[in-house]
């Protein structure tokens, strides 16, 4: 089975490596978000890619949520003694990553070959896509201002309240071709557990991507990352209830009313089922909090299970 995975964040890097490791043979393609990206020390980082790669390569420090595992901060500490800002952390390990990419990105490659070049280094096997190779990055207005994402995220600690996004760059951004066959040739495409702002919207909103959805013959499901009205990790619920809409994953759920034949709820949120069919797809409650690899692996597999279930909408069929 070829699954096409939308990811961002913690949530959507988690069920990403769920689909790793199911047994049953999945070719799973990740198309990440690389609104969160940014230069620092003149290199290129890219948050959400890093996320998956040291994830699905066995690297990433499981306490953290990010970075390597055992990674130390020397460079860290003598860049600040040079006077570079420190708020966002670089382990040792981790630079050199940024190290390499920017140095492909030099040389001509696309974002999209790096990332591929990178994965093979490091023995993974899931195909990770940028979801543009073209400079794109997240911007938000808040109570304080313009923030770019890092900035609000890590070193404001998402404090500030937002009250609208930008999307800098989205009028030029195009999806790589490997973007789109990803989509048109799936049999299953799922909208992982993602903050649907700042880890969903950006992808959505690279030109050509959400058209590319809409036309798949694919089984859509989108999976909600808020369970009982809280996020677990990150802004979600705040910015749903800034951004006007309920912090709940009703709210998730009306964001994708029609771009999805299925909506994954926490059994949590059971209750909310019959609310979310109200909305033309058919609601699914399961388990969907990912603490260990077991949980990951289920969720995944439940997913698999659910495109071949009953639907009242035939882009879950």
């Amino acid at each position: 089975m070829r699954v096409t995975l939308l990811a961002g964040g913690t949530g959507g890097t988690k069920l990403a490596h769920g689909f790793a490791l199911l047994d049953a043979p999945v070719e799973l393609t990740v198309v990440a978000n690389v609104g969160d990206d940014f230069e620092l020390h003149g290199l290129h980082v890219s948050p959400d890619i890093d996320a998956l790669l040291y994830t699905l390569g066995g690297l990433i420090d499981v306490e953290r949520g990010w970075g390597i595992r055992g990674d130390t901060l020397s460079a860290h500490a003598m860049l600040e003694r040079y006077g570079e800002p420190g708020w966002f952390t670089v382990g040792d390990a981790d630079l050199a990553t940024h190290v390499e990419r920017s140095r492909r990105l030099r040389e001509g490659h696309t974002l999209t070959d790096a990332t591929a070049a990178m994965a093979t280094a490091l023995g993974i096997g899931v195909r990770i896509l940028p979801s543009t190779d073209d400079r794109y990055r997240t911007q938000l207005d808040t109570d304080e201002g313009r923030l770019e994402f890092q900035e609000y995220f890590v070193r404001r600690h998402q404090e500030p309240e937002v009250r609208a996004i930008v999307f800098e760059g989205a009028e030029t951004a195009r999806p790589s071709a490997a973007v789109l066959e990803a989509i048109a040739s799936a049999d299953l495409i799922v909208i992982g557990p993602s903050n649907p702002f700042v880890s969903i919207g950006p992808i959505l909103h690279v030109r050509g991507v959400r058209a590319a959805l809409e036309a798949s013959p694919a089984g859509r499901i989108a999976v909600s990352p808020i369970v009982a009205g809280r996020a677990l990790k990150g802004p979600a619920d705040r910015m749903l209830a800034s951004l006007g809409h309920e912090p709940s994953a009703l709210g998730v759920a009306r964001m994708y009313a029609g771009l999805v034949g299925r909506f994954v709820l926490d059994e949590a949120d059971a209750s909310l089922a019959s609310e979310v069919e109200a909305l033309g797809m058919t609601a699914s409650a399961m388990p969907t909090v990912m603490r260990g690899d077991g949980d990951r692996r289920a969720l995944a597999a439940r997913i698999v299970q659910e495109l071949s279930a009953p639907s009242r909408d035939r882009r879950d069929r």
